[in-house]
């Protein structure tokens, strides 16, 4: 069913403009990939410089101002230029239309358009770095926002570009896995992979308007003086919060859903085991979306809104928690008794539901009232935001980048040199922010520039830990790029998966599949063999 090794879709048409203008589904994937890991190490170059400038009270290495803008990029450009486009962007394209067996996307040219959207984006925040910067924060509080006089207006237009571009592969994912499915697969045989790429679509389509009109309405505001958040002008600062919070508690979960859709896939594989509960973990997905659209005002809970929101926005905090319970707890029913190999997609997935297990938890102990008011606005929820989203999204996304390697590159990467720097992320990473839940629980504030000596100990342990993530980062960059050159060729199949994507070529065809095949059960291995002499897993 699958072309020649020699004929993929790498090699399929040569030169620049090929590329630029290509419809293929996994070209876009791979400039998608290279555009966001080159977000990823601006963004983390950044947050080095902030963790090295808290390293001891006073100026270290910048001024206070300096400091301002370097923590609002550092936020903006990972939130907004990496972690919400990450996974659908690289893998979602690359893998929905594998997955179902079919040529490409519903709309190509659609999905060419938000590449070129992200893009233009991301220039216009390039453009506010170069032009006066950005103090206000990632979240653009006004009315701070609508009366500071660094360029808050190039960087709003930025993500309201992305803003875009999101909403265009959201649609497209929707309409592809309605459309496109093969003949066997109905939504109760489809990946879980998919079933979260679908829920995120939904919150990506319905939830991202609202932050386009509020950035416009930002905009507007310190164009024209036409008041809509700004007290002096009549308007109202809450009412940004409200506006914010409403897209941006769902994009949370546009930023973790496609990484549990990964660990789904993942945990089975490594097990040697069907999923448990495979509808349990598919609802959760749909109810993580909807329920998600609910609980904004817990960011807000000492912002004076009424005593009887925020009880309501609490309970749907606590709610909210009990579909992400429902895969851990399925995910551990998995592994129960499988046959589990330790590979570095599995060490990954493994780390995942220790550190999103943390962020979970710390969430609810957040979403306590009184705790609320204590925490808040310190460094106890910096640790918890971190824990979900880098623990969690960016777990997940480097599981998946270890799981697909072989089938995005068709080589294999070094399994010793994987494992040991998987090892020194997970340990990296918790020294960094495990040690901020304590100094955040003492009462040490979240962005500040200055601190009292009290705290010293924990800012220089939590930078000592950042530098070492960042070598787990540096070290993971050399050994997959090594792959690339001096990797032993990978087959179609190397980790035993039971999805379409492992029944095509590594790397795949240009057009995937000569036809499109019918669906096998996404989660049966009966019958799976490993062959040690080809290094792959075949059904016999």
């Amino acid at each position: 069913m699958s072309a020649p090794a020699t004929d993929n879709y790498i090699t399929h048409a040569r030169g620049l403009r090929s590329w630029l203008f290509t419809l293929d589904h996994k070209r876009i994937a791979l400039l998608y990939m290279m555009s966001i890991g080159a977000a990823f190490l601006l963004g983390g170059v950044m947050a080095l410089l902030v963790r090295t400038e808290l390293l001891t009270p006073g100026k270290t290495i910048m001024t206070a101002n300096q400091y301002n803008n370097v923590f609002t990029l550092h936020g903006a450009i990972m939130i907004f230029l990496f972690i919400i486009p990450s996974i659908p962007a690289i893998f979602g394209n690359f893998l929905v239309p594998v997955m179902l067996g079919v040529k490409d996307l519903a709309f190509p040219r659609m999905n060419l358009a938000s590449y070129y959207l992200y893009i233009i984006g991301a220039l216009f925040a390039v453009a506010a770095i170069g032009h006066g910067g950005v103090d206000t924060g990632w979240t653009f509080y006004t009315p701070y926002s609508t009366t500071t006089s660094a360029n808050v207006i190039a960087m709003t237009l930025g993500a309201f570009i992305l803003g875009m571009s999101s909403i265009f592969t959201g649609i497209n994912f929707i309409v592809t896995i309605h459309k496109f499915r093969p003949p066997g697969m109905t939504w109760f045989k489809m990946p879980l992979f998919l079933w979260a790429l679908y829920a995120t679509s939904i919150i990506q389509v319905v939830a991202t308007p609202v932050l386009g009109i509020t950035l416009l309405l930002l905009i507007a505001e310190r164009i024209t003086g036409v008041g809509f958040f700004d007290p002096n002008l009549g308007g109202d600062p809450l009412l940004f919060q409200h506006f914010f919070w409403f897209y941006s508690h769902p994009a949370v979960y546009i930023m973790i859903l496609p990484g549990m859709g990964i660990v789904s896939e993942i945990i089975p594989v490594f097990s040697r085991k069907p999923i448990f509960g495979y509808k349990a973990i598919a609802y959760s997905s749909v109810g993580i979306a909807l329920l998600g659209f609910l609980v904004w005002g817990h960011h807000m809970f000492v912002s004076g809104q009424s005593t009887l929101a925020n009880m309501i926005f609490s309970f749907l905090t606590y709610f909210v928690a009990i579909p992400s319970a429902v895969k851990v707890f399925n995910w551990l029913a998995t592994m129960y008794k499988g046959a589990i190999s330790l590979d570095t997609p599995m060490l990954y997935a493994l780390a995942f539901i220790l550190l999103f297990g943390i962020g979970g938890l710390t969430g609810v102990v957040l979403g306590a009232l009184s705790a609320n008011v204590h925490l808040h606005d310190t460094y106890f929820v910096v640790s918890h935001f971190h824990y979900t989203m880098m623990g969690g999204t960016v777990i997940a996304l480097l599981a998946g980048l270890h799981y697909w390697w072989p089938k995005f590159f068709g080589r294999m990467y070094s399994e010793f040199w994987g494992r040991l720097v998987c090892v020194i992320i997970f340990i990296g990473f918790n020294i960094t922010f495990f040690t901020q839940f304590v100094m955040g629980s003492q009462g040490m504030p979240r962005r500040y520039y200055d601190y009292i000596s009290r705290f010293t100990i924990y800012h220089q342990i939590s930078t000592a830990g950042a530098y070492m993530l960042a070598a787990g980062f540096v070290v993971m960059a050399v050994y997959l790029a090594a792959s690339l050159v001096r990797g032993r060729r990978a087959p179609a199949n190397p980790w035993g998966g039971a999805t379409l994507e492992w029944a095509c070529a590594s790397p795949p065809p240009h057009d995937n599949f000569a036809s499109q095949p019918a669906a096998p059960d996404p989660y049966d291995f009966t019958g799976m063999e490993y062959d040690a002499n080809t290094g792959e897993w075949e059904r016999r």
